[in-house]
């Protein structure tokens, strides 16, 4: 009965959801998120608390790699439990020290309303603290990809932008994308779904079939 009460009050969102609505603060003013980020994806990104190294070392990686993300007509979204003079401490922390600015909004989610939505608190790891989630979410809103790391693990920056692309590319050319792809690489074009199907497909050239149901092609991008 606890696990069922706490799995309800910490909903976990899935792929294919659409992305909870809400409207925050943030070190870019007050959005509502229905409203915002209108025609582009969103990655939107939790980390578990201000002033802290992991967080720092990953706010950093975002920020550093932000144009890549705008390139790829991308908002980018951080989030957690602190307030928004926290945040605006922090960011110009950082900027003094370092040099890197964090120039996207970090909603200031002290009430945790937002962070409960996404189910980025987890009780197992820490009540009060945010996990280190990652949602993809399409212009549609929709979520298309979830990641989850523990607080004590940095993320890939790499392996965000890569499955980004691979997110945008599948749309664009209704393709799937295989193991540790990268732009440039071969994609896996659909397999068949009927005898039809399949005979045409081994008769169509410019693809590589390993058999009728495994079939690449070269994707010029």
């Amino acid at each position: 009965m606890e696990n069922q009460e706490q799995q309800e009050f910490y909903p976990m969102p899935r792929i294919g959801d659409q992305a909870p609505d809400f409207t925050a603060m943030t070190t870019k003013g007050q959005i509502k998120f229905s409203d915002y980020a209108k025609d582009k994806w969103v990655v939107m990104f939790s980390h578990p608390a201000d002033f802290t190294p992991v967080c720092t070392t990953e706010m950093s990686g975002f920020a550093t790699r932000k144009k890549e993300f705008d390139e790829l007509n991308t908002e980018l979204v951080g989030l957690s439990i602190d307030s928004i003079h926290a945040h605006l401490g922090w960011v110009s922390n950082v900027k003094e020290k370092t040099g890197v600015y964090f120039d996207f909004p970090i909603i200031a989610d002290l009430d945790m309303s937002v962070a409960k939505k996404y189910g980025m608190l987890q009780p197992n790891e820490h009540e009060t603290a945010a996990v280190r989630a990652v949602f993809f979410i399409d212009p549609a809103k929709k979520i298309r990809l979830i990641m989850y790391y523990p607080l004590n693990v940095g993320r890939n920056m790499d392996e965000i932008l890569r499955a980004l692309k691979a997110l945008q590319v599948s749309d664009e050319h209704k393709v799937a994308l295989p193991l540790d792809w990268t732009p440039g690489q071969q994609v896996i074009v659909p397999p068949p779904k009927t005898l039809e199907e399949m005979e045409a497909r081994n008769k169509e050239t410019g693809i590589d079939r390993i058999d009728f149901y495994l079939s690449k092609k070269d994707l010029k991008l």
